[in-house]
């Protein structure tokens, strides 16, 4: 018989108990059972939860009267949030729950994102949100591996419209935890960065030879969020050497492009001591989505288009030099081994 398994849910049961009863239920509808955690500051929860406001407060070191006392709602909701991300880590590692799901508009999506990544890889997190997929979040909140749902109509109240996200989002969750295949790490894995590979041959050069050395290889598409995932997993430990051959990234970060992976990009593996090998591929580029149209600062450079989603111009000899030095000084801060060469083709990879 298979075993059952426990969804954590997390959200405000002061204003939204109507909508994560309906959601609660559609989980217990699958033969799931569910951990709930009440996230709530001002109000009182209006149904009896399994870890209230007081307890994920009291979890790092605050009481709920410090919490409305800390100044305004984002603090407040900060420390809760400090709190949710604690607790929901000791519940998994304790055996307690096999995936989480939240909800919230932009109070309760912020305390979620801390929770997503509170848990591992492989651990299913479904967020569901009305800013899902938003600019409003950045790359370096998300989890590697986290899911979000738009939650159409769900502001305030439950409605037919709202109900199809939300039992979208309690199957999605029950069937992933049931479904999912966690990382083995029988083997230990080399991560790479790298643009399509039609441009950027070495991956497919260096796949099986390192196979061979009996290394396992994930290769992170450095579009923002391959790379928000790349560093993620960095900063987890999760790889025993990377290989940082496409930096677009790094540089569209420094000119101010939606299209980046964060502020941590290039840093992780270093501060963990993780051995990695970078070249700076494709820094002569700048992207920005197409759909933008070219911003007005690069509408005199040399300009490609690559489908709708995705368009590229250059960089200038200073912004250029300015990534160069960002490089530079970023892999002097490593506290691992790190190598770095220059590619064979301006902005191709070595």
């Amino acid at each position: 018989m298979e075993d059952t398994k426990s969804i954590l849910i997390v959200g405000t049961y002061d204003t939204k108990s109507d909508e994560l009863l309906y959601l609660e239920e559609r989980i217990r509808s699958q033969g799931a059972d569910v951990v709930t955690m009440d996230v709530s500051v001002l109000g009182e929860a209006k149904v009896t939860t399994k870890i209230s406001k007081f307890e994920v407060a009291n979890a790092v070191g605050s009481t709920i009267q410090q919490v409305i006392e800390s100044g305004d709602e984002n603090s407040a909701m900060q420390i809760m949030a400090a709190g949710a991300a604690l607790i929901t880590s000791k519940l998994y590692a304790e055996g307690r729950i096999d995936g989480l799901i939240a909800m919230g508009g932009t109070m309760g999506t912020d305390l979620a994102l801390d929770c997503a990544r509170a848990l591992p890889l492989g651990v299913p997190k479904h967020v569901i949100s009305t800013v899902s997929f938003s600019p409003l979040i950045p790359a370096d909140r998300l989890a590697p591996d986290v899911q979000m749902i738009l939650w159409a109509g769900g502001l305030y109240g439950l409605n037919s419209i709202c109900k199809s996200s939300l039992s979208q989002a309690a199957g999605a969750v029950v069937g992933a935890a049931r479904a999912v295949e966690p990382p083995s790490k029988e083997r230990p894995v080399i991560g790479m960065t790298s643009l399509g590979s039609s441009c950027l041959s070495y991956m497919k050069r260096l796949k099986e030879p390192l196979e061979k050395r009996g290394f396992e290889l994930a290769v992170f598409h450095a579009t923002g969020m391959g790379g928000m995932a790349f560093e993620n997993l960095a900063a987890q430990g999760y790889f025993a050497a990377v290989m940082d051959f496409a930096l677009p990234e790094l540089g569209n970060l420094l000119v101010g492009s939606i299209i980046n992976a964060g502020r941590n990009r290039l840093l992780s593996a270093g501060q963990k001591g993780i051995p990695q090998l970078v070249a700076p591929g494709c820094v002569d580029l700048i992207d920005f989505p197409t759909w933008q149209g070219v911003p007005e600062r690069f509408a005199d450079r040399p300009y490609h288009a690559h489908n709708r989603l995705i368009a590229s111009a250059a960089l200038n000899p200073e912004e250029r030099r300015q990534t160069a030095r960002e490089i530079v000084d970023r892999l002097a801060r490593a506290a691992g081994p790190s190598r770095s060469s220059e590619p064979r083709h301006r902005g191709m990879g070595p």
